[in-house]
């Protein structure tokens, strides 16, 4: 049984968009689920899968800065050190992941030459990006 592209475009589109909920990237991936729905509505009028995938990548482009300029962009700094607990281990100069009010982060440690393993408390500190900035429970107490 051979799937047709518009099929294919909306399976792709819809694992893209709970992909964003599984593995948060900022909107990235949704927009891409969002363009590829976009294609798989398109792919009915224009067969040649070319254009639809240079439509599709041109749509997720756009849809991204679009999405960046319309997300507000606070301070790198955190208020208040917060509290986490990590997923995965941080290594020492690594990234791992925490749990960072209610989403999963990416993270590193304040202190390059420590390693903070998984499932321990930790406060955050700062952010840089997208990564979050934490210190071992136990050092900051």
């Amino acid at each position: 049984m051979e799937l047709s592209p518009p099929i294919l475009w909306l399976v792709a589109g819809l694992l893209l968009c709970l992909l964003e909920l599984i593995v948060p990237t900022a909107f990235v991936e949704f927009v891409m689920g969002i363009s590829a729905i976009a294609v798989a509505l398109l792919a009915f009028v224009v067969p040649q899968v070319s254009i639809q995938i240079v439509v599709w990548l041109i749509l997720s482009v756009a849809l991204t800065f679009v999405t960046r300029r319309l997300i507000p962009h606070g301070s790198d700094a955190i208020a208040d050190s917060k509290e986490a607990t990590t997923l995965t281990a941080i290594a020492p100069g690594a990234i791992g992941r925490v749990l960072y009010e209610g989403n999963s982060w990416q993270a590193r440690c304040g202190d390059e030459d420590l390693e903070i393993l998984p499932n321990q408390p930790v406060y955050v500190v700062g952010r840089r990006g997208t990564t979050l900035i934490v210190m071992p429970e136990s050092i900051v107490r």
